[in-house]
């Protein structure tokens, strides 16, 4: 069964960090390209960062220089590190395949004091 299942968000004050994890099972994602994606209240889904099997990023204008996506293929995970949160990146943060059309269930990251 394909499966990807997000974890690590929660609740963190302007300025913190966070570490999300999509571990995901059924298929080989990080030999794929893989992207996280987020969604605010009454707002569209949006691509945060995204990453191909040859190592190869491309990130959101709004988390350049603060987001960093990666994978390990020997746990075939792909991680989010959050630096510098702000109140606006609360969102659900979705793992997604966007070569398999996969897509986790969420986990919901909030910024406040």
């Amino acid at each position: 069964q394909v499966q990807l299942v997000e974890s690590g968000g929660g609740l963190v004050q302007p300025g913190g960090s966070l570490r999300l994890s999509c571990a995901a099972s059924g298929r080989i994602y990080t030999l794929n390209t893989m992207g996280w994606y987020r969604q605010a209240p009454g707002k569209q889904r949006e691509l945060v960062a995204s990453i191909t099997s040859g190592g190869i990023t491309n990130y959101a204008d709004s988390v350049k220089g603060r987001f960093t996506i990666s994978g390990d293929s020997a746990k075939n995970t792909v991680y989010l590190q959050m630096n510098s949160l702000k109140p606006e990146d609360t969102a659900v943060y979705f793992c997604h395949s966007l070569t398999f059309g996969d897509w986790g269930q969420g986990t919901q990251v909030t910024i406040s004091s």
